[in-house]
């Protein structure tokens, strides 16, 4: 957050001039197939639509469900992959936008989420965390440089794998830790364990809500609070393959379409719901071609590319600021962990561990900046790397020493009780029409006694 961004040029339709690649702002547009009738007038009914996919790879496997008996002879499901596992680990793509310390910022923010979630892991071993921790081991590049994208005005709302986007918007390391550990110093001052919080005064964080998918409604009402006071936001929030199943999650992008609004949704492919395979969740291929549904814009990212990511999120939000509407950006990675830290995820065959560790975003990011791009020495990076610890490391202790609540305070905070805070519009005051006629008192149509 907080970095300049360089404006870019556009051509007459809005999209971007000579990069080659069809820009965000014409993506799932349908591409109107003119044909002729008696009148010699062109016909707009035929249409046709595209998903573009900016992945340099695409991988060739699928899981299949199988059932093994035990000694006892009881029945278990078993899940065996199948296909192309040893391929080549492709290149970091070019992006677009992003410069030199811009991409050193990114990798640094990508370096913290890793550094500070192994010392959460650490910290739940030494029985300091109250309740479970969630981890986003090997989507730092999707949570990192989605929220690089935004500008300060921005919101967004970030689910419990998306702990490296609260870093860039300017959460501390402590104050993650704390929560965890549900000390009298974090952000709900000990009142929760997880990751419940949020800041609408200073950081524009709606905070997360456990029921999936809850929040694109939430996110897409901010956007419409945001135009009401004459401002157009972009509002990003996450989703999971599994969690975009739910009903919720369809009606929330179905208004956010019908009404305009700046919607970035990430959909967080990373191929596992909880111990469920994509291959038995859903039957379309990707799951980017439910925008087409929705008439907006879908687009297929590798979600551990950062400059993929952030190339599809900042023409998202641009997309937002110039009041076209939402997108749907499908990242496409692996949950390199169970669903939480008492999950072993033994039901995830090792050969697919084993082919998402090699593409691992922040070994990838690093050989980018470090030998492809040469931005950094390994010397460079030695001293990068040692700086990322002694944060964590200086957080953690603050973390470790903040006291626990008191029990008295427990009863304090739980209502909204006169003066507690005042709500006032962000922007200004909800610009509306006024009308010049009264309203007519009329009939209703239905008499319930």
């Amino acid at each position: 957050m907080g970095n300049k961004k360089t404006k870019s040029k556009h051509n007459s339709n809005g999209n971007r001039a000579g990069s080659g690649r069809v820009g965000t702002a014409a993506l799932g547009r349908s591409v109107e197939r003119s044909s002729t009738k008696g009148n010699n007038k062109p016909s707009t009914d035929l249409r046709t639509y595209s998903i573009p996919d900016y992945r340099l790879e695409h991988p060739d496997f699928t899981v299949r469900q199988h059932l093994e008996k035990d000694r006892q002879g009881q029945e278990h499901v078993r899940y065996a992959v199948e296909g192309n596992l040893d391929a080549p680990v492709p290149p970091i793509r070019e992006s677009k936008y992003l410069d030199k310390k811009q991409c050193i910022e990114i990798y640094r923010w990508m370096l913290l989420n890793r550094k500070m979630e192994v010392a959460l892991e650490n910290l739940y071993k030494q029985g300091k965390v109250v309740g479970g921790v969630y981890f986003g081991l090997g989507q730092e590049a999707c949570s990192c440089a989605s929220a690089y994208a935004l500008d300060k005005d921005d919101w967004f709302a970030p689910m419990i794998r998306n702990q490296g986007s609260l870093l860039v918007r300017g959460f501390r390391a402590s104050d993650t830790m704390m929560q965890y550990m549900a000390k009298a110093d974090s952000p709900t001052k000990g009142r929760d364990g997880t990751s419940h919080f949020g800041d609408i005064e200073k950081r524009n964080m709606v905070s997360p809500i456990s029921m999936l998918g809850d929040l694109i409604p939430v996110l897409s009402g901010v956007a419409l609070g945001a135009r009401l006071q004459g401002r157009n936001v972009a509002v990003m929030t996450y989703i999971g393959d599994g969690g975009q199943s739910t009903g919720v999650t369809y009606e929330g992008i179905n208004f956010a379409a019908v009404q305009n609004l700046g919607l970035v949704l990430f959909v967080e492919s990373n191929l596992w719901a909880y111990s469920t395979p994509s291959e038995m969740q859903y039957r379309c291929k990707d799951l980017a071609e439910r925008a087409i549904g929705y008439g907006i814009p879908g687009v297929i990212v590798d979600g551990t590319d950062a400059c993929q990511v952030y190339d599809a999120a900042r023409e998202a939000v641009e997309r937002a600021h110039r009041g076209e509407g939402p997108t749907l950006i499908e990242a496409k990675m692996m949950r390199m962990k169970g669903h939480a830290i008492h999950d072993a995820a033994s039901y995830v065959p090792k050969a697919m561990f084993e082919f998402w560790k090699k593409r691992d975003p922040i070994a990838r990011f690093e050989n980018y900046v470090v030998k492809e791009k040469k931005w950094l020495t390994p010397k460079e990076n030695e001293a990068l790397i040692a700086e990322v610890e002694e944060v964590i490391e200086a957080e953690r202790e603050i973390a470790v020493n903040s006291p626990m609540p008191t029990p008295e305070s427990a009863e304090g905070g739980v209502f909204c009780e006169d003066g507690c805070h005042e709500i006032k519009p962000k922007y200004g005051m909800p610009q509306v029409k006024k009308g010049t006629g009264g309203f007519k008192q009329t009939e209703a149509a239905v008499h319930l006694k």
